[in-house]
Protein backbone atom coordinates (compact mmCIF):
# COMPACT_ATOMS: atom_id res chain seq x y z
CA UNK A 1 0.00 0.00 0.00
CA UNK A 2 0.62 3.51 -0.38
CA UNK A 3 0.26 6.36 2.18
CA UNK A 4 1.47 10.03 2.71
CA UNK A 5 3.36 11.05 5.71
CA UNK A 6 4.65 13.84 7.32
CA UNK A 7 8.34 13.32 7.80
CA UNK A 8 8.35 15.98 10.62
CA UNK A 9 5.82 19.20 11.91
CA UNK A 10 6.54 21.70 9.02
CA UNK A 11 5.12 23.19 5.94
CA UNK A 12 3.64 20.91 2.62
CA UNK A 13 7.16 19.99 1.59
CA UNK A 14 7.63 17.76 4.78
CA UNK A 15 4.54 15.40 3.20
CA UNK A 16 6.48 12.05 1.45
CA UNK A 17 4.81 9.16 -0.27
CA UNK A 18 5.66 5.86 1.96
CA UNK A 19 5.12 2.31 0.68
CA UNK A 20 4.43 -0.52 3.18
CA UNK A 21 2.61 -4.00 3.19
CA UNK A 22 -0.53 -3.78 3.00
CA UNK A 23 -2.05 -4.43 6.59
CA UNK A 24 -4.47 -6.79 7.76
CA UNK A 25 -7.59 -6.08 10.00
CA UNK A 26 -8.07 -6.91 13.52
CA UNK A 27 -11.05 -8.67 14.52
CA UNK A 28 -12.88 -5.68 15.15
CA UNK A 29 -11.88 -3.99 11.52
CA UNK A 30 -12.12 -4.30 7.81
CA UNK A 31 -9.50 -3.24 5.25
CA UNK A 32 -10.98 -0.68 2.96
CA UNK A 33 -9.37 -0.08 -1.09
CA UNK A 34 -10.21 3.72 -0.49
CA UNK A 35 -11.15 5.42 -3.56
CA UNK A 36 -10.98 8.99 -2.13
CA UNK A 37 -9.37 11.19 0.59
CA UNK A 38 -11.18 14.29 1.82
CA UNK A 39 -8.71 17.15 2.67
CA UNK A 40 -9.33 19.06 5.71
CA UNK A 41 -7.95 22.07 7.66
CA UNK A 42 -7.40 19.39 10.52
CA UNK A 43 -4.99 17.38 8.33
CA UNK A 44 -2.74 20.96 7.97
CA UNK A 45 -3.25 21.09 12.12
CA UNK A 46 -1.94 17.68 12.03
CA UNK A 47 0.76 18.12 9.74
CA UNK A 48 2.12 21.69 11.55
CA UNK A 49 2.00 20.31 15.14
CA UNK A 50 -1.16 22.12 16.15
CA UNK A 51 -2.71 18.83 17.23
CA UNK A 52 0.52 17.49 18.32
CA UNK A 53 0.87 13.49 17.37
CA UNK A 54 3.44 10.77 16.87
CA UNK A 55 6.47 11.32 13.84
CA UNK A 56 6.35 10.92 10.89
CA UNK A 57 2.25 11.65 10.96
CA UNK A 58 -0.01 9.79 8.96
CA UNK A 59 -2.23 12.05 7.11
CA UNK A 60 -6.04 12.13 6.34
CA UNK A 61 -8.61 11.53 8.27
CA UNK A 62 -11.69 11.05 5.75
CA UNK A 63 -12.36 9.34 3.20
CA UNK A 64 -14.63 6.49 0.89
CA UNK A 65 -13.85 2.92 -0.43
CA UNK A 66 -14.89 -0.33 -1.00
CA UNK A 67 -14.53 -3.52 1.87
CA UNK A 68 -11.97 -6.00 0.85
CA UNK A 69 -11.42 -7.49 3.73
CA UNK A 70 -13.22 -8.27 7.04
CA UNK A 71 -12.04 -8.93 10.70
CA UNK A 72 -12.76 -12.52 12.26
CA UNK A 73 -15.48 -10.67 14.80
CA UNK A 74 -16.92 -7.79 12.03
CA UNK A 75 -20.45 -9.33 10.90
CA UNK A 76 -22.33 -5.56 10.23
CA UNK A 77 -20.43 -5.34 6.67
CA UNK A 78 -19.56 -7.52 4.43
CA UNK A 79 -16.84 -7.75 1.49
CA UNK A 80 -18.14 -5.40 -1.41
CA UNK A 81 -19.71 -3.35 0.75
CA UNK A 82 -19.45 0.84 0.35
CA UNK A 83 -18.48 3.01 3.10
CA UNK A 84 -17.29 6.04 4.21
CA UNK A 85 -15.78 7.62 7.52
CA UNK A 86 -14.34 11.02 8.79
CA UNK A 87 -12.40 9.94 11.70
CA UNK A 88 -9.99 7.51 10.61
CA UNK A 89 -6.21 8.46 10.14
CA UNK A 90 -3.86 7.42 8.07
CA UNK A 91 -6.41 8.01 5.09
CA UNK A 92 -4.43 9.42 2.75
CA UNK A 93 -3.74 5.94 1.45
CA UNK A 94 -4.70 3.22 -0.82
CA UNK A 95 -5.60 1.37 2.21
CA UNK A 96 -6.92 1.67 5.60
CA UNK A 97 -8.11 -0.74 8.02
CA UNK A 98 -10.56 0.83 10.50
CA UNK A 99 -13.12 -0.03 13.07
CA UNK A 100 -16.72 -0.74 12.00
CA UNK A 101 -18.02 1.64 14.47
CA UNK A 102 -16.77 4.76 12.73
CA UNK A 103 -18.15 3.67 9.31
CA UNK A 104 -21.50 4.61 7.20
CA UNK A 105 -23.01 2.50 4.40
CA UNK A 106 -22.94 4.74 1.28
CA UNK A 107 -25.94 4.83 -1.09
CA UNK A 108 -25.82 3.65 -4.53
CA UNK A 109 -26.96 6.62 -5.64
CA UNK A 110 -24.08 8.40 -4.27
CA UNK A 111 -20.61 8.23 -5.70
CA UNK A 112 -17.03 7.65 -3.11
CA UNK A 113 -16.14 10.94 -4.38
CA UNK A 114 -18.95 12.80 -3.11
CA UNK A 115 -19.07 10.45 -0.12
CA UNK A 116 -15.53 11.45 0.58
CA UNK A 117 -16.59 14.96 0.11
CA UNK A 118 -19.72 15.17 2.38
CA UNK A 119 -18.56 13.39 5.74
CA UNK A 120 -16.62 15.68 7.69
CA UNK A 121 -17.56 19.11 6.80
CA UNK A 122 -21.41 17.94 6.25
CA UNK A 123 -21.73 16.75 9.22
CA UNK A 124 -19.85 20.33 10.95
CA UNK A 125 -22.52 21.57 9.36
CA UNK A 126 -25.19 19.58 10.42
CA UNK A 127 -24.36 19.24 14.17
CA UNK A 128 -23.91 23.50 13.95
CA UNK A 129 -27.05 24.09 12.18
CA UNK A 130 -29.22 21.39 14.49
CA UNK A 131 -27.43 20.94 17.52
CA UNK A 132 -24.75 24.02 18.72
CA UNK A 133 -27.30 26.53 17.54
CA UNK A 134 -30.20 24.66 16.36
CA UNK A 135 -31.43 27.65 13.79
CA UNK A 136 -35.07 28.05 13.33
CA UNK A 137 -37.13 30.22 11.02
CA UNK A 138 -36.64 33.99 11.79
CA UNK A 139 -33.33 33.54 12.77
CA UNK A 140 -30.43 35.06 10.91
CA UNK A 141 -26.54 33.64 10.98
CA UNK A 142 -23.60 34.89 9.91
CA UNK A 143 -21.29 32.57 8.05
CA UNK A 144 -17.90 33.38 7.70
CA UNK A 145 -15.79 31.72 4.57
CA UNK A 146 -18.97 31.14 3.05
CA UNK A 147 -17.81 29.24 -0.37
CA UNK A 148 -15.77 26.64 1.53
CA UNK A 149 -16.20 23.39 2.34
CA UNK A 150 -18.33 23.73 4.97
CA UNK A 151 -19.62 27.12 4.24
CA UNK A 152 -21.10 25.86 1.27
CA UNK A 153 -22.92 23.06 2.94
CA UNK A 154 -23.59 25.72 5.84
CA UNK A 155 -25.63 27.87 3.72
CA UNK A 156 -27.81 25.19 2.59
CA UNK A 157 -28.45 23.36 5.67
CA UNK A 158 -29.60 26.84 7.63
CA UNK A 159 -31.62 27.70 4.77
CA UNK A 160 -33.34 24.26 4.70
CA UNK A 161 -33.87 25.52 8.18
CA UNK A 162 -35.53 28.36 7.23
CA UNK A 163 -33.02 31.01 9.03
CA UNK A 164 -31.35 33.50 6.89
CA UNK A 165 -27.51 33.68 5.83
CA UNK A 166 -25.43 36.52 5.48
CA UNK A 167 -21.86 35.22 4.38
CA UNK A 168 -18.57 36.45 3.98
CA UNK A 169 -16.25 35.71 0.81
CA UNK A 170 -12.67 37.12 -0.33
CA UNK A 171 -14.20 37.38 -3.59
CA UNK A 172 -16.98 38.43 -6.16
CA UNK A 173 -16.71 34.74 -7.45
CA UNK A 174 -16.93 33.05 -4.01
CA UNK A 175 -20.04 35.42 -3.38
CA UNK A 176 -21.68 34.34 -6.46
CA UNK A 177 -21.05 30.39 -5.30
CA UNK A 178 -22.73 30.96 -1.56
CA UNK A 179 -25.78 33.15 -3.05
CA UNK A 180 -26.10 29.89 -5.33
CA UNK A 181 -25.93 28.02 -1.87
CA UNK A 182 -28.45 30.09 -0.11
CA UNK A 183 -27.22 32.75 1.32
CA UNK A 184 -29.32 35.72 0.96
CA UNK A 185 -26.67 38.52 1.71
CA UNK A 186 -22.79 38.33 0.64
CA UNK A 187 -20.42 40.79 1.75
CA UNK A 188 -17.10 39.99 -0.14
CA UNK A 189 -14.54 41.52 3.23
CA UNK A 190 -12.09 42.34 1.12
CA UNK A 191 -14.23 45.66 0.17
CA UNK A 192 -16.04 46.19 2.56
CA UNK A 193 -15.56 46.04 6.30
CA UNK A 194 -18.12 42.36 7.24
CA UNK A 195 -19.08 43.99 10.50
CA UNK A 196 -20.16 47.67 9.43
CA UNK A 197 -21.99 45.69 6.13
CA UNK A 198 -23.68 43.25 8.46
CA UNK A 199 -25.24 46.08 10.91
CA UNK A 200 -26.22 47.94 7.96
CA UNK A 201 -28.23 44.48 6.21
CA UNK A 202 -29.82 44.00 9.70
CA UNK A 203 -30.51 47.54 10.78
CA UNK A 204 -28.58 47.36 13.79
CA UNK A 205 -29.49 44.43 15.55
CA UNK A 206 -27.37 41.82 14.71
CA UNK A 207 -28.01 38.11 14.09
CA UNK A 208 -28.89 35.44 16.67
CA UNK A 209 -25.81 33.23 15.83
CA UNK A 210 -21.87 33.81 14.24
CA UNK A 211 -20.21 30.88 12.69
CA UNK A 212 -16.93 31.13 12.79
CA UNK A 213 -13.92 29.06 11.40
CA UNK A 214 -11.21 31.43 10.76
CA UNK A 215 -10.66 32.36 14.45
CA UNK A 216 -7.85 34.85 15.26
CA UNK A 217 -8.59 37.72 12.67
CA UNK A 218 -12.61 37.57 13.01
CA UNK A 219 -14.02 36.64 16.14
CA UNK A 220 -13.95 39.68 18.14
CA UNK A 221 -15.83 41.71 14.87
CA UNK A 222 -18.11 38.92 15.18
CA UNK A 223 -18.73 39.11 18.63
CA UNK A 224 -19.71 42.99 17.63
CA UNK A 225 -22.46 41.12 14.85
CA UNK A 226 -24.47 39.38 17.81
CA UNK A 227 -27.56 40.27 18.40
CA UNK A 228 -27.95 40.53 22.61
CA UNK A 229 -27.55 37.19 24.13
CA UNK A 230 -26.82 35.98 20.53
CA UNK A 231 -23.86 33.05 19.94
CA UNK A 232 -20.52 32.88 18.70
CA UNK A 233 -19.40 29.57 17.63
CA UNK A 234 -16.11 28.69 17.02
CA UNK A 235 -15.34 25.75 15.46
CA UNK A 236 -11.97 26.27 13.58
CA UNK A 237 -8.71 28.54 13.18
CA UNK A 238 -7.97 28.78 9.76
CA UNK A 239 -6.33 31.81 10.61
CA UNK A 240 -5.02 31.45 14.08
CA UNK A 241 -6.08 30.28 17.37
CA UNK A 242 -8.42 32.90 19.27
CA UNK A 243 -5.89 34.90 22.11
CA UNK A 244 -7.38 35.12 26.06
CA UNK A 245 -9.86 37.44 26.56
CA UNK A 246 -11.95 38.81 29.68
CA UNK A 247 -15.13 37.43 29.34
CA UNK A 248 -16.15 40.69 30.84
CA UNK A 249 -16.57 41.33 26.87
CA UNK A 250 -19.16 39.03 27.04
CA UNK A 251 -21.36 40.98 29.02
CA UNK A 252 -20.31 44.24 27.68
CA UNK A 253 -21.57 43.03 24.42
CA UNK A 254 -25.20 41.80 25.29
CA UNK A 255 -24.37 38.74 27.41
CA UNK A 256 -23.25 36.83 24.66
CA UNK A 257 -22.59 32.88 24.21
CA UNK A 258 -19.38 31.76 23.34
CA UNK A 259 -18.47 28.15 22.22
CA UNK A 260 -15.88 26.22 20.44
CA UNK A 261 -17.13 22.95 18.70
CA UNK A 262 -15.87 20.00 17.29
CA UNK A 263 -17.11 17.64 15.43
CA UNK A 264 -15.69 14.74 17.75
CA UNK A 265 -18.26 15.32 20.42
CA UNK A 266 -21.32 15.26 18.18
CA UNK A 267 -20.51 12.28 16.47
CA UNK A 268 -19.10 10.40 19.55
CA UNK A 269 -22.22 7.64 19.82
CA UNK A 270 -22.97 5.52 17.32
CA UNK A 271 -26.60 7.10 17.21
CA UNK A 272 -25.19 10.19 16.75
CA UNK A 273 -23.12 9.62 13.79
CA UNK A 274 -25.78 7.55 12.13
CA UNK A 275 -27.94 9.65 12.40
CA UNK A 276 -26.11 13.09 10.89
CA UNK A 277 -24.62 11.03 8.20
CA UNK A 278 -27.61 9.36 7.35
CA UNK A 279 -29.62 12.89 7.13
CA UNK A 280 -26.81 14.16 4.38
CA UNK A 281 -26.50 10.73 2.51
CA UNK A 282 -30.01 10.90 1.87
CA UNK A 283 -30.58 14.51 1.12
CA UNK A 284 -27.88 14.13 -1.17
CA UNK A 285 -29.13 10.96 -3.09
CA UNK A 286 -32.13 12.68 -3.33
CA UNK A 287 -30.97 15.43 -4.84
CA UNK A 288 -32.35 17.71 -1.85
CA UNK A 289 -28.32 18.53 -1.12
CA UNK A 290 -25.39 19.42 -3.25
CA UNK A 291 -21.53 19.12 -2.33
CA UNK A 292 -18.95 21.13 -4.72
CA UNK A 293 -15.98 19.12 -5.24
CA UNK A 294 -13.27 21.90 -6.48
CA UNK A 295 -10.63 19.69 -7.89
CA UNK A 296 -9.31 15.86 -7.09
CA UNK A 297 -6.01 15.80 -7.29
CA UNK A 298 -3.41 12.04 -7.35
CA UNK A 299 -3.10 11.01 -3.82
CA UNK A 300 1.23 12.11 -4.79
CA UNK A 301 0.28 15.49 -4.92
CA UNK A 302 -1.10 15.93 -1.36
CA UNK A 303 1.57 19.04 -0.54
CA UNK A 304 0.01 20.83 -3.42
CA UNK A 305 -3.47 20.12 -2.34
CA UNK A 306 -2.67 21.37 1.41
CA UNK A 307 -1.01 24.36 -0.36
CA UNK A 308 -4.21 25.31 -1.90
CA UNK A 309 -6.66 25.00 1.06
CA UNK A 310 -3.88 27.19 3.26
CA UNK A 311 -3.81 29.78 0.59
CA UNK A 312 -7.91 30.06 0.36
CA UNK A 313 -7.57 29.32 -3.36
CA UNK A 314 -10.39 26.69 -3.10
CA UNK A 315 -14.18 26.96 -2.96
CA UNK A 316 -15.80 23.54 -1.71
CA UNK A 317 -14.08 20.50 -1.51
CA UNK A 318 -10.53 18.81 -2.01
CA UNK A 319 -9.95 15.75 -2.63
CA UNK A 320 -7.13 12.77 -3.44
CA UNK A 321 -8.07 9.68 -5.22
CA UNK A 322 -5.66 7.45 -4.91
CA UNK A 323 -6.07 5.43 -8.04
CA UNK A 324 -5.74 8.12 -10.04
CA UNK A 325 -1.38 7.96 -9.60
Amino acid sequence: MRAIKALRYGGPETLVEHTSETPEPTPQQVRIRIEACGVNFIDIYHRTGLYPSKEPVSLGVEGAGVIEALGSEVRDFKVGDRVAWSDVPGSYATHVCAPTQRLVAVPDAVSSEAAAALMLQGMTAHYLSHDTFPLKPGDTCLVHAAAGGVGLLLCQLAKRRGAQVIGTVSTDAKAQLAQAAGAAHVIVYSEKDFGLELLTITGGSGVQVVYDSVGKDTWERSLHCLAPRGMLVLFGQSSGSVPPFDPALLAKSGSLFLTRASLAHYVSTREDLLRRSGDLLSWLAEGELSVRVDRSLPLRAAAEAHSLLESRQTTGKLLLLPEAD
